[in-house]
């Protein structure tokens, strides 16, 4: 095989949002590219792996800006045009406690699934979903009659966000049909709580019951687990590294990708050896995301085990 098609061969594509991230706190105003599936497609490359973003980017001086920075981390854009522009979301610490609140364009993203997506998803090696708009129904089964095969290739973080919802049982419903058929679905303890008002562990336990194979969950300064429908069940704290934590925003996605990256280069695990060695490695890309301001995914000085 050429290095070409070898590279070929192992693209990712990651399907969900891409925005602008706005904070506003006293005295400051910053904006930067952002959005769950961005961080992990960017974070992808960052870690060397050919990566593909589906995502809606409208025609105006933000998608420009979002345009420019996949460019500049090398991530291929596969956009649906963004009918009301591009998403935005506020982050507002203006008066101490954050409130946070997303334009009409990220209140009514869509993904079509036209000619140049499906191509896309066809030659995918793994497809990862993140923070997908789950509470339509005809956006959900669009894109599973675009993907072939997905239980060998399905990743999915629902990723929610209460300023986006606009029904969280339909959301939660269609999640889990996608979670059934997947290779690995991550959940946080905000998703368990926003979505089902329940604990990380008490969800993890319902996808597996419902036929999820892989659960991997983060429960934030508790840590994260990995538990397979085989009954493996492997636990990894957060990890210590130099340096005080920054920034959590990227956390999460920096753990996704890390786990992607693992699969993709290693292999599945098979074990519970396994599963703790990717675990391992994506807790520590993880810390060392968050030693740094904002959600870009930086790597462990030393590289990982």
């Amino acid at each position: 095989m050429t290095k070409q098609n070898s590279v070929a061969a192992n693209r990712v594509v990651v399907v969900g949002d891409a925005l602008i991230d706005e904070m506003v706190s006293p005295g400051s105003h910053r904006e930067f590219p952002g959005g769950a599936a961005l961080n992990v497609a960017v974070g992808l490359a960052v870690l060397g792996v050919p990566t593909t973003l589906i995502a809606m980017v409208g025609d105006d001086a933000d998608g420009n800006r979002l345009r420019e920075f996949l460019a500049t981390h090398d991530v291929n854009l596969v956009a649906t045009p963004g009918p009301y522009g591009s998403s935005r979301a506020t982050s507002d610490r203006t008066d101490g406690e954050p409130t946070y609140s997303f334009n009409e364009a990220a209140q009514k993203r869509r993904i079509e699934f036209g000619p140049a997506e499906r191509a896309a998803l066809e030659d995918a090696r793994l497809v990862v979903v993140s923070c997908f708009p789950f509470d339509d129904t005809a956006q959900t089964d669009a894109f599973i009659a675009a993907v072939s095969e997905p239980e060998r290739r399905l990743v999915i973080d629902p990723n929610p966000r209460a300023g986006m919802l606009t029904d969280g049982d339909l959301f939660a419903r269609n999640f889990e049909r996608l979670a059934a058929r997947s290779l690995l679905t991550k959940v946080g303890d905000e998703d368990a709580e926003l979505l089902y008002r329940s604990t990380v562990d008490e969800l993890r336990e319902r996808l597996l019951a419902g036929g999820t194979q892989t659960v991997l969950a983060t429960a934030g300064r508790a840590g994260a687990s990995v538990a397979t429908v085989d009954h493996v069940l492997v636990t990894e704290p957060i990890a210590i590294l130099p340096g005080g934590v920054v920034d959590t925003m990227g956390a999460g996605d920096a753990t996704l990708a890390g786990a992607v990256q693992t699969m993709l280069t290693r292999g599945v695990p098979t074990d519970a050896a396994g599963w703790q060695a990717l675990l391992a490695d994506a807790m520590l890309i993880a810390a060392a995301t968050c030693r740094q301001e904002g959600a870009l995914l930086r790597e462990p000085a030393g590289g990982q085990s």
